[in-house]
């Protein structure tokens, strides 16, 4: 049977913009695996409750149901241990953890005062309002006085990435030679930048350009067809 992975979509449903989805898909393709992928909205809750989850990713896997995108990526290299390991061993895994940690305390809300209100005109109007309130009750503030400044924040946002350029300028990928799981965990947030902003993140000379530009390349440019803006324009 096919892999499903229910994904979140925009307005549009070939607009698919969850940086956590995104990892998870990008996983899949490192592992070599087919799959297919089924649009779903923050509203349609219902479609994904077979897996006790109110959020995306889910994985469908035949009778095995995994929700959230890093017990996706244990399960798959669990699951398929002859396939391209996503961690090298324990080590590297406790520490891809912390760096999962750092991206979701430090980077995504630094990238997300820059998108949001890209975000909130890019998704389906039925997940509007869910999201303006959801969103408003977690920062304290309006969506508007969220991302105001977008340019202040832009500097902020790339002076959080002094944290990888290090590795960058050091290896071609975050995970070393070749591409991990760390770097669909970085991936992941600037392709959900990439999907729903017009928003020019990164300098050409940066070497988190350079990165992306190769992660965009992997497993035949999947990444760089997916329905979005350009990274330079």
């Amino acid at each position: 049977m096919t892999i499903k992975l229910y994904d979140l979509a925009a307005a549009e449903d070939d607009r698919r913009f969850s940086p956590y989805c995104w990892r998870a898909k990008m996983a899949l393709k490192h592992k070599g695996l087919e799959f297919e992928t089924l649009p779903s909205r923050f509203t349609e809750k219902e479609a994904i409750s077979f897996a006790a989850s109110s959020t995306v990713p889910v994985l469908q896997d035949g009778a095995t149901a995994v929700a959230d995108s890093w017990r996706i990526a244990l399960y798959l290299d669990e699951a398929y241990p002859q396939r391209p390991a996503l961690f090298g061993g324990d080590e590297a895994r406790a520490l891809c953890e912390f760096f999962n940690s750092w991206a979701f305390r430090t980077l995504q809300p630094a990238l997300f005062r820059i998108v949001v209100l890209d975000v909130f005109g890019r998704i389906h109007d039925k997940d509007k309002a869910y999201f303006r309130e959801s969103r408003e009750k977690r920062f304290g503030m309006t969506l508007e006085d969220f991302g105001a400044d977008p340019g202040k924040k832009l500097a902020d946002l790339r002076g959080v990435l002094e944290t990888v350029r290090p590795v960058l300028i050091q290896n071609a990928f975050m995970s070393g030679h070749g591409p991990g799981y760390a770097d669909y965990i970085l991936f992941g947030a600037f392709q959900w930048a990439r999907c729903m902003s017009p928003i020019r993140l990164l300098e050409p000379d940066d070497p988190v350009y350079a990165w992306r530009e190769r992660v965009l390349d992997l497993w035949g440019g999947y990444a760089r067809a997916a329905k979005g803006f350009p990274v330079w324009a």
